[in-house]
């Protein structure tokens, strides 16, 4: 059976000779692999034999590669490339996972293969920040969602109408959209055109000063002379300023009264607000 399957294999390989095995149609390239299946079987792999015969059958379905590609033609014509050369990978993926015996058509196993691969590359690499898996299928269904509702209420559909359809929770929803501004970003340089004033940057349209990075400086100086106090005085700024506790709460624990703890507390301010002005 083995010889049987081989000589037939040679009659193929004869029938290939002068023609380029990505040229072969769809509907021959069917037939003919199956005979290529049969002496991939029987070949040891590793060989020139094997590695031919392994080649070839790249080669004469490569478009099943292109028929996969072409549902992400909307991507452009430059990604077309990339994509059609990740599918690649998953048809090799394939011819190395098929098995003849299951009497299955090699076009049917192969797709699946061909699609996964291509949708896990661009689950991997379209997203600028990357978001759990969940949160980006999460995105496409709302993207469909929110065109079929548009479509069928004539405006923007509120969260809780996405809610219902989609049967998730409102605040899956909310946080489905707010994943979904992780998928394209742009550069603070980006050119915007502006009609007053030209062409501006992104960057003099977006962000504010933080008043709090004043604060940076401030306790950068401020720990040492912390660090300097006694036990006691360091526990009161402690208790007044990170518990916040009251002067009443401060003198119980320490067993003196209120009064007392208010000349401390000024006392130590004083102190730090001098030991900071003297440091600018």
């Amino acid at each position: 059976m083995v010889a049987t399957t081989v000589q037939a294999a040679e009659r193929t390989t004869d029938v290939l000779e002068g023609v380029e095995a990505r040229r072969v149609a769809p509907r021959d390239a069917r037939e003919l692999s199956r005979h290529f299946f049969d002496q991939l079987a029987v070949l040891e792999e590793g060989t020139e034999e094997y590695q031919y015969v392994r080649n070839t059958l790249i080669e004469m379905n490569m478009s099943l590669v292109r028929y996969a590609a072409g549902r992400f033609r909307s991507r452009g014509p430059q990604e077309m490339e990339d994509i059609v050369q990740v599918g690649m990978i998953g048809l090799i993926k394939a011819i190395d996972r098929f098995e003849i015996s299951r009497e299955v058509e090699f076009t049917s196993f192969a797709v699946p293969y061909i699609v996964g691969e291509i949708k896990r590359f661009f689950r991997d690499t379209s997203w600028a920040v990357h978001v759990p898996r969940r949160l980006q299928e999460a995105r496409v269904q709302l993207a469909r969602a929110t065109e079929e509702l548009r479509s069928r209420l004539g405006r923007t559909p509120t969260t809780k109408e996405l809610s219902e359809l989609m049967c998730l929770p409102e605040e899956e929803i909310v946080e489905a959209r707010l994943a979904s501004n992780a998928y394209t970003s742009a550069s603070l340089d980006a050119a915007i055109n502006s009609s007053e004033d030209g062409e501006t940057a992104l960057q003099d349209f977006i962000g504010a000063e933080d008043s709090a990075l004043g604060l940076v400086e401030d306790l950068h100086c401020l720990a040492p002379m912390i660090a300097e106090l006694d036990e006691r005085d360091r526990k009161i700024i402690h208790w007044r300023f990170v518990e916040e506790l009251t002067q009443a709460q401060i003198a119980e624990r320490l067993g003196i009264s209120q009064m007392h703890v208010s000349r401390l507390l000024s006392r130590l301010l004083a102190r730090l607000r001098e030991g900071m002005l003297s440091t600018r």
